[in-house]
C-alpha cells in the first residue's frame, strides 16, 4: 500500500503521516488516564515500551501474525496498567507523578537487560508491517471510539472525578473501579501505539522510551487541551510536526519548541482547545446549520 501512495506522496512526508497517527493513538490513551480522569501519569512511555518489545519478540522470534503480536502486545500493556492503578488509587498529583516516572525507569531499565530484547543494543530487523492505511483506520475507529466512551455514563463520570473526586464518590461513582479502568484502557492505546511504531521503524531500542518520550507526549494532550479529543489530535500533530519544521535551525530547536509550551501556558492554560469533545463540536455544527436554514427560510 505505501508502496503505491509513494508514487502520489513523497516518502519524506508518507513518514511523517504515519508518525503522527501513531502519535495520536499514544496521546488518545494518556488523555483518559490524564486529561479526562485527571492522573498526572508521566510514565506513559512505559506503556508504549510493553507494547513494542512484546509485539515485536512474538513476530521475530515466535512467527506470530502481526495483527495476534499488535494484540498481544497491547493486552500486556493494559495488564501493567492495571497493575500500576491498583495501588496508585490512594495518590494523586506529584506523588502518582513520581510513582508512573519510577515504573517507566523499572521498565526500560527491564529491558536494558533483557536478552530476548537485545539489551542495550535493541532488536533490529522487525518486520515493517505497519503502513499508511491501517494507521488511518485504526485513528478514526479510536477515534470513533474515544468519543462514544467520553459521552458514555462512564466517559461523564470519569470527568466528575477529575473536577471532584470527593463530589464523585458522593454521588454514586464507583471511584475506585473507573480510575482503574482510566489506567488499563489508556495503557492499552499506548501499548498499541508502541506495537505500531516497532513495526514501522525496523529498529527499537530502551532509549527511544525514556522520560523525555512521556514528556513529549503529555505535551502534546497539555497543548492540543486536556480532556479534548480534537485538541489532543491537534497537539499530536503540531508536536510531530515541530521538530521537523525546526531542523533548519537544529541548534535551537528546543529552545523554540520550549517558548511555544511557555506562550501557550500564559495565553492558552487550558490548552488550545480546552475541554471541547467532539459531541460539542458536531453539536455546534448542527446549532448553525439549522440557524442558516431558518435564515433561509425566513
Amino acid at each position: 500500500m505505501d508502496e503505491l501512495l509513494t508514487q502520489y506522496i513523497d516518502p519524506y512526508y508518507l513518514r511523517l503521516l504515519i508518525l503522527i497517527g501513531i502519535n495520536i493513538i499514544l496521546a488518545l490513551g494518556l488523555n483518559i488516564i490524564t486529561g479526562v480522569t485527571g492522573q498526572l501519569s508521566m510514565g506513559h512511555a512505559g506503556f508504549m515500551s510493553l507494547g513494542a518489545y512484546t509485539s515485536a519478540i512474538l513476530s521475530m522470534q515466535f512467527a506470530c501474525p502481526f495483527w495476534l503480536s499488535l494484540l498481544a502486545g497491547a493486552m500486556v500493556a493494559a495488564f501493567f496498567g492495571f497493575l500500576i492503578g491498583i495501588p496508585t488509587l490512594r495518590l494523586e498529583g506529584d506523588y502518582l507523578a513520581m510513582v508512573t516516572i519510577g515504573f517507566a525507569e523499572i521498565i526500560r531499565v527491564f529491558f536494558l537487560n533483557f536478552e530476548p530484547g537485545g539489551k542495550a543494543v535493541g532488536l533490529a530487523g522487525i518486520p515493517q508491517h505497519t503502513n499508511f492505511l491501517m494507521v488511518f483506520i485504526l485513528v478514526v475507529v479510536i477515534i470513533f471510539l474515544n468519543a462514544r466512551l467520553l459521552n458514555s455514563r462512564v466517559g461523564r463520570a470519569w470527568y466528575a472525578i477529575r473536577e471532584n473526586e470527593i463530589a464523585a464518590e458522593a454521588c454514586g461513582v464507583d471511584t475506585t473501579r473507573l480510575k482503574v479502568m482510566a489506567f488499563t484502557v489508556g495503557s492499552f492505546l499506548g501499548g498499541l501505539g508502541g506495537g505500531l511504531y516497532a513495526h514501522y521503524m525496523f529498529f527499537i531500542r530502551p532509549q527511544d522510551f525514556g522520560f523525555m518520550k512521556s514528556i513529549e507526549l503529555l505535551n502534546m494532550v497539555v497543548l492540543g487541551g486536556m480532556g479534548s479529543i480534537p485538541g489532543t489530535i491537534i497537539g499530536a500533530t503540531v508536536l510531530t510536526l515541530a521538530p521537523e519544521f525546526l531542523r533548519i535551525v537544529a541548534e535551537y530547536r528546543l529552545l523554540f519548541y520550549g517558548a511555544l509550551l511557555v506562550i501557550l501556558m500564559i495565553f492558552r492554560p487550558n490548552g488550545l482547545l480546552g475541554d471541547v469533545r467532539v459531541y460539542d463540536i458536531r453539536k455546534r455544527w448542527f446549532r448553525k446549520e439549522v440557524q442558516g436554514h431558518a435564515n433561509i427560510n425566513s
